[in-house]
């Protein structure tokens, strides 16, 4: 079911926002799963945050100025719950700014399977991209011009939807930032298995902090595998940002971020009409 709302940012550019259940006849679970009521809180940092979260979402902000470009936003929370505002909705304002649209995807959370953390989130996340496929027209995105952004576990999920995802629903491109469970868990210098790049994997935008604790070398890494296939890539690290800045003001230059990102959109035609 999809509901309309009314939008505003700062920069005046969001006209709209349009929720849509990805999965309407409900999500699927394994046998016996008893979801709970999702839940919504708001910690001592003041930034707002998504728990119990089974009936996964996207929402659409469409900008006034759109140029057919759409981007999924993918939330972090250790695959535990969704930083949902500075990981989420005000990422999709301000890409609206760009004429971009982002897409906020509320992926289910907390953990199914603690072996594989990513596995629901991964067929919500590709189940959205199916539904961008399909509402295309009507949200005037553009076909080849539809990429995933993501923080933390949702940068996780972006390069896992990128390599994983059928070719027919892989992202055109990919914008980690801070990315965590790249790395393997007794080794921040070797990638784990699962995070194998091959030269159809999309091209990629990848942001991390030097100091974070979760290691800047994941997105290093993950740069020279692209470099080794020859794929189109660009990589920031930063020497201080720490983890899950968003687009938290911290007065550092890593919160110019933004910036890059969409310096790198515009120089491969992501942001032309």
């Amino acid at each position: 079911m999809a509901s309309l709302v009314s939008a505003t940012s700062a920069s005046q550019v969001v006209t709209e926002t349009i929720t849509l259940d990805l999965w309407p006849g409900g999500a699927p679970e394994q046998a016996g799963f008893v979801p709970e009521a999702e839940q919504e809180t708001i910690k001592d940092d003041g930034l707002k945050r998504l728990s119990h979260v089974s009936r996964p979402t996207m929402t659409v902000y469409k900008s006034s100025q759109a140029n057919g470009t759409a981007i999924l936003i993918c939330p972090g929370g250790g695959y535990q719950g969704l930083a949902i505002e500075h990981e989420g909705t005000q990422v999709a304002e301000y890409l609206n700014s760009l004429g971009v649209t982002g897409i906020v995807l509320k992926y289910r959370v907390p953990r199914r399977d603690p072996e594989k953390p990513h596995e629901a989130p991964l067929a919500d996340a590709i189940q959205a991209l199916k539904l961008i496929q399909t509402q295309a027209v009507e949200l005037d995105i553009k076909p080849g011009r539809v990429g995933m952004l993501g923080f933390s576990a949702g940068g996780n999920l972006c390069v896992m939807t990128a390599l994983h995802a059928p070719p027919a629903l892989c992202p055109n491109f990919i914008i980690p930032i801070y990315p965590a469970y790249l790395t393997q868990p007794n080794n921040n210098f070797a990638l784990r298995p699962e995070i194998k790049v091959t030269k159809t994997a999309p091209p990629a935008c990848l942001i991390h902090a030097d100091d974070d604790r979760i290691t800047a070398a994941a997105s290093a890494l993950l740069y020279l595998e692209y470099k080794k296939q020859g794929i189109p890539s660009e990589l920031h690290i930063y020497s201080k940002g720490g983890h899950g800045f968003g687009m938290k003001p911290n007065g550092l230059p890593v919160n110019q971020w933004q910036v890059r990102v969409a310096d790198w959109l515009g120089a491969n035609g992501w942001l032309a009409p």
